[in-house]
């Protein structure tokens, strides 16, 4: 409720088939692929993915004072051949495709070794890039040997199903979230760190653990409360935490019991916000369409109440239909106020307002209380 679907043309509207049913906030045990099939179509809202990168390291990696470099040699991040990797890319991407809603959008996060090839299999299976993201690592790993660039940036690919697809972007909680700046497609945000890393007998429990703070912002911009999330490479479960804390609902897919057990204590553990704080701000556009009349009715304006412009030069009497009447003429909050300062236009809402607390208040803060106070 309350979140911007944008368009990304004005082309003719698709219609949405009903979602399917779905259990959520479980996980899956078993290959990302096989399990995908099993479910159904356009079922999940959003797909975080955060596939193996391919890293392709070969030996081992030293420190300069000789400690040995804790990095990414497990198996399944291993392939044989490029078009292995693509294979594999292409194959979980269709299923990804199937099980997204027609409105749903897909967030992959990769380094150089794998995103330019997931992209290219993004666009192939028919998905629309709405943005790249780069994410700064505020405190990346140094290049140890000093043979290139320190690698301090990984990139994510945003995309919705298609170019007429529409898909939720709330805007203006970005904005506010960047004090009041519109959000650049840089961010900058530190690896996973200090308490939030999660270790197993002194080790890290997986080796690339994203940070909670990246999951947050990608869920608070592109979905609402209730909608559900699939990750097909769940790890440690960073997703569905942030998930249940957001109050959005989660699937994971995952296939190694040791991450599986700790996705499970991590997830049990995690503490969901208050309802009341996961309202977040909406631009006008956003906001539920309340007529002026519906506060009348309902006793948040009394017909007889005075509204005044902000600098008292105007008086006019609200009526039991929810209009204004000055000087005998009677008329809408928007047309009155137009009216009176001879504009084309006017918002009454905020042109408007009502004595309280020894001042005057716009009337739009009674509709922001009586949104509130209907919420489900």
């Amino acid at each position: 409720m309350g979140v911007m679907e944008r368009v990304a043309t004005r082309r003719k509207k698709a219609v949405l088939a009903p979602a399917a049913p779905i259990e959520a906030d479980r996980l899956l045990r078993g290959d990302c692929i096989a399990e995908m099939s099993k479910l159904p179509d356009g079922c999940v809202d959003m797909i975080f993915a955060d596939p193996p990168y391919n890293l392709q390291l070969g030996g081992d990696l030293f420190r300069p004072e000789g400690g040995r470099v804790d990095a990414v040699d497990n198996d399944w991040d291993k392939f044989d051949t490029l078009a292995a990797y693509d294979r594999f890319t292409k194959a979980w991407l269709k299923e990804a495709r199937r099980i997204l809603k027609p409105n749903g959008t897909i967030w992959v996060i990769g380094s150089y070794h794998n995103i330019f090839r997931v992209g290219t299999a993004l666009q192939d299976e028919g998905f629309w890039i709405l943005n790249d993201i780069i994410w700064r690592k505020a405190n990346p790993m140094p290049n140890f040997k000093g043979t290139r660039f320190t690698n301090a940036h990984e990139t994510l690919i945003w995309a919705s199903q298609g170019e007429d697809a529409r898909y939720t972007f709330n805007y203006k909680a970005m904005k506010t979230l960047n004090d009041e700046l519109q959000m650049r497609s840089d961010w900058v945000l530190p690896i996973c760190g200090g308490q939030e890393r999660l270790k197993r007998n002194g080790t890290k429990a997986h080796p690339t653990q994203k940070p909670e703070a990246l999951l947050y912002r990608v869920m608070l911009a592109c979905t609402k409360p209730g909608d559900i999330i699939l990750d097909p490479f769940f790890g440690t479960g960073t997703t569905g935490a942030v998930a249940k804390r957001l109050g959005r609902k989660w699937i994971g897919i995952e296939r190694e019991d040791a991450y599986i057990e700790v996705a499970l204590e991590r997830i049990e553990a995690a503490l969901p916000l208050d309802e009341s704080s996961l309202v977040i701000m909406q631009t006008a556009r956003q906001q539920p369409k309340v007529a002026f009349g519906t506060l009348v009715e309902t006793g948040h304006v009394t017909p007889g109440t005075v509204l005044t412009d902000l600098k008292r030069r105007w008086r006019a009497t609200v009526r039991a239909d929810g209009s204004l009447t000055m000087g005998g003429e009677g008329a809408s909050i928007h047309k009155m106020g137009a009216s009176v300062q001879n504009a084309p236009s006017c918002n009454g809402w905020t042109f408007w307002h009502y004595e309280a607390d020894g001042g005057l208040k716009p009337i739009d803060t009674l509709r922001q209380t009586y949104i509130l106070a209907t919420e489900p």
